[in-house]
């Protein structure tokens, strides 16, 4: 999907990744550790439009190492892989080509941010995979703010007592009664669909979570973006 740049626009990368994540002895998530397996980014503007997508297996990871892919949360899915990548739907490429193209989408529409649901896990992600596979030690431009939408929740639907009431008439709390923010959530209640389901694979993922972006940038409110923002 491509569509001609209208360099009057400000524009975003979104991106989601799926991963083989190691947990500590208390059986937390080590997203430092993690390496990624799939990777989906979408060009959006703040609507939420869509400009060009892209989606790729990690082949040195997917491809190359089968007893770690065995491990991951969503090993069932390895066979829906082999499907999309068979049919076209996604491609394979390893993790220097990978930042090739999302470095190339930062450029060619001189994207204001690079954008991840709870980017923390995203961006140490793919920190860690760079620098276990390869020589290079940065993923992400130096040049391009990386944002994060969970912060943006935070500040926004997070606090608006619709949400809350909503989490707690379906059950959507945490073990402190504390409504839930992930991505599956929050996309049922803005679009008023609960039967959603998240794919958990990256592109999927990826695009449902430009909505959550677009829906916090509708507020016009006052909100924390950037990943290492703390007020």
């Amino acid at each position: 999907m491509n569509q001609k740049i209208d360099k009057r626009r400000a524009y975003y990368v979104i991106l989601d990744t799926e991963t083989i994540t190691p947990v500590d002895d208390l059986g937390r998530l080590l997203p430092k550790e993690s390496l990624v397996y799939d990777v989906g980014m979408a060009v959006i503007d703040k609507k939420g439009n869509v400009y060009q997508t892209a989606s790729f297996l990690v082949n040195e990871v997917f491809f190359e190492m089968p007893d770690k892919m065995a491990t991951a949360y969503y090993a069932d899915k390895i066979d829906g892989y082999f499907h999309k990548w068979e049919n076209g739907e996604i491609k394979r490429a390893n993790i220097l080509a990978i930042r090739a193209v999302l470095r190339k989408m930062a450029k060619d529409y001189n994207v204001k941010a690079i954008i991840a649901h709870n980017a923390y896990f995203d961006y140490s992600s793919l920190q860690n995979t760079i620098r276990t596979l390869t020589s290079e030690k940065y993923f992400f431009p130096f040049n391009v703010p990386v944002w994060d939408t969970l912060k943006m929740v935070t500040d926004t639907i997070y606090r608006q007592s619709t949400y809350r009431n909503y989490c707690k008439r379906n059950n959507y709390t945490c073990k402190n009664g504390a409504p839930r923010r992930t991505a599956e959530i929050l996309y049922r209640y803005i679009t008023g669909n609960d039967d959603f389901i998240e794919s958990h694979t990256g592109l999927d993922d990826a695009l449902i979570e430009k909505d959550i972006f677009a829906h916090c940038m509708r507020q016009h409110k006052k909100m924390r973006k950037e990943l290492f923002q703390k007020r």
